[in-house]
């Protein structure tokens, strides 16, 4: 497995959009917390969160059955030895792909991945655009209104929460209160826009 400095290099490489960047590191704290959470290898999960979409940027066509994301990035994966973890975490994340999601990691990723998206525009909404600042009550409010970050499926995202197995104030807190700790990576600890 890589180290986390070796990840983030990979990710650097392969990724030029800093609102891609943004995600994907959101997506790591995510899963660092959910890990600690649940007692298990925080490395493990961070570096599948920071990984999970290295390819979207490069290969974003999902119905290109060849090198559509994620197929690219598995096939990396699987060729630098990456733990199968790792590797079936980021397949099962693509749900087109049919993968069933078997392990909390994978259930994990699935759960925390578009909800970080919405974390984050509750952030840029904000005058302050100080993620600190965002309270659970936001988070709720912002979900319950479909026209807000339309692109989320609530129903779809429930359900991935659901098969988590943690309630949905709990998750959102845990998010929220992960990609907190790193609001200045993210780019929304009170800056100007």
């Amino acid at each position: 497995m890589p180290t986390r400095d070796e990840a983030y290099a990979l990710l650097c490489e392969w990724v030029q959009s800093e609102n891609l960047r943004r995600h994907m590191l959101a997506v790591e704290a995510a899963l660092r917390a959910y890990a600690r959470h649940f007692g298990e290898d925080e490395e493990l999960w961070g570096i599948t969160g920071l990984l999970h979409d290295l390819d979207y940027e490069r290969f974003p066509d999902m119905e290109d059955t060849v090198n559509g994301h994620p197929r690219t990035a598995l096939r990396l994966f699987r060729e630098r030895d990456y733990p199968e973890e790792l590797i079936h975490a980021v397949e099962a994340h693509a749900t087109f792909l049919g993968v069933p999601r078997t392990s909390l990691l994978d259930k994990a990723l699935l759960a925390c991945d578009e909800l970080t998206g919405l974390i984050l525009a509750c952030a840029y909404v904000r005058p302050s655009r100080d993620l600190r600042e965002v309270k659970l009550k936001s988070v709720k409010k912002k979900w319950k209104d479909k026209a807000f970050t339309a692109a989320i499926d609530r129903e779809e995202n429930l359900r991935y929460i659901e098969e988590l197995g943690v309630p949905f104030d709990e998750h959102v807190q845990r998010v929220l209160t992960a990609m907190q700790g790193i609001a200045q990576e993210l780019g929304v600890a009170g800056q100007a826009p």
